[in-house]
């Protein structure tokens, strides 16, 4: 992938996975312009296709993808929703029994797309132990969960947070850190990041992740609240 469809398919997927889907529309298009053989981006098109009540095109979408990638186990069950969506249940049918023949994932790995349901199961359970102020069981769920999909970006996050809470500060730096470069549209990494720089009694650091914050998403109130206690104490 060359930097420039690299820069524009982390703008799209950034603005896809806030919910932005008709800015990211447009982006994942152009991508296509440029190299048309992008199974991610085809499946991404379709789910906004389908989300916008296109089922035809949308089907399209993920037949492309799977020419492109048959194991894309994603792909695949997207495509069997279109197909009952649009009353073609056998088709339907016959990619739910392709799909399990082919994507037979060997002891050592694991299929993409249940990869990631594991890892949110997870994440899940880490949430659960971190409301409870288990933070060893949360830090342990969270790993299991990154080990599985590395790049998630909210995972990363909660994970800083359980190793802050342990007075891990470093650590928890490194995390919040690497979920910015992972998605710098998901604001709460930057929020955190700023919150322990301050606990480590960096204002100024601190200062600069939550302005930061703001920057890439103006309605965040966490960020705001923090900046305005900051200005009052230094008043």
């Amino acid at each position: 992938m060359d930097s420039k469809i690299n820069e524009l398919y982390e703008f799209g997927m950034s603005l896809f996975q806030n919910g932005k889907y008709s800015e990211a529309e447009p982006i994942f298009r152009d991508i296509l312009k440029i190299n048309p053989n992008y199974a991610d981006v085809l499946n991404k098109l379709g789910i906004i296709t389908h989300l916008k009540g296109n089922t035809k095109e949308a089907s399209e979408y993920f037949e492309r993808a799977l020419e492109l990638n048959p194991k894309y186990t994603e792909a695949s069950l997207n495509l069997a929703i279109a197909y009952n969506d649009m009353g073609e249940f056998k088709k339907a049918q016959e990619v739910f029994s392709k799909a399990a023949q082919i994507a037979r994932p060997t002891p050592t790995s694991l299929d993409p797309f249940a990869a990631g349901k594991l890892a949110n199961e997870h994440y899940k359970i880490g949430n659960i132990y971190f409301d409870f102020a288990m933070y060893d069981d949360a830090i342990e769920e969270y790993s299991k969960a990154l080990k599985l999909h590395p790049l998630l970006a909210d995972v990363r996050t909660k994970l800083g947070m359980a190793l802050r809470s342990k007075g891990l500060y470093e650590e928890a730096i490194v995390h919040f850190t690497k979920a910015k470069e992972i998605n710098p549209g998901y604001g709460q990494a930057w929020v955190q990041l700023g919150l322990t720089y301050y606990m480590k009694g960096l204002a100024g650091l601190a200062f600069e992740e939550w302005e930061s914050a703001l920057k890439q998403n103006p309605s965040l109130k966490e960020a705001k609240t923090y900046i305005q206690l900051l200005k009052k104490k230094e008043q």
